[in-house]
């Protein structure tokens, strides 16, 4: 997952302009909250101009859809790795789940927003997140119908409803990460997949 390290300027001169933005755009994000970013912040960071910026990226909403939106395809390319890592379809589920939780609540723009902007962070992961969660869900179970297939598993018919009950979870756990279950290390996450998660996907 992307850090506050990864800066535009950081970046080879091959990267496309709208990738630099992006970076230019995460960084500043994390830096100085999204509320306090503007897009000259943004155009500075990437050394681009600001009339670049509107014209590949658009506003400043536009930006933080952009960069929600690549930060998604980044853990669903990671997830797309991980069956051929694992030997059995259950230790694949625990793994993917482990993988969006950790990825997510450690994420440090997500955990800038949770902690100073609260507000502004919700509707992503909410009423305008529904295309995000939609993908999420969809790929997740491409992932895993693959997975059964390369072990000569039977197919599950409603996999899609299983693993969208699972995105549900992770997603409560992203929004509220306390509570009375302990989920504070990956022991803790790969226990917890396996006693419920896994139950819910495969049965």
């Amino acid at each position: 997952m992307p850090t506050a390290s990864r800066t535009s300027k950081e970046a080879p001169k091959t990267v496309s302009i709208e990738a630099r933005i992006l970076d230019a755009a995460l960084v500043q994000f994390q830096r100085l909250g999204v509320k306090k970013t503007t897009i000259e912040d943004v155009a500075r960071q990437a050394e681009v101009d600001r009339v670049t910026v509107y014209r590949r990226i658009g506003s400043r909403e536009d930006l933080v859809r952009s960069v929600t939106a690549r930060e998604v395809q980044e853990v669903l390319t990671e997830l797309r790795d991980l069956p051929a890592q694992h030997d059995t379809i259950e230790s694949v589920v625990a793994a993917v789940f482990v993988t969006v939780v950790t990825r997510w609540r450690t994420h440090p723009l997500v955990e800038r927003m949770i902690a100073l902007e609260p507000d502004r962070l919700l509707p992503q992961l909410t009423t305008d997140g529904a295309s995000f969660f939609t993908m999420a869900s969809a790929a997740s179970t491409t992932i895993l119908r693959q997975a059964l297939r390369e072990r000569a598993l039977p197919e599950i018919s409603d996999l899609s409803t299983r693993v969208e009950i699972a995105c549900r979870i992770v997603h409560s756990l992203i929004l509220q990460p306390v509570g009375t279950i302990t989920l504070d290390t990956t022991a803790d996450l790969e226990a917890f997949a396996q006693q419920y998660i896994v139950p819910i996907v495969v049965g």
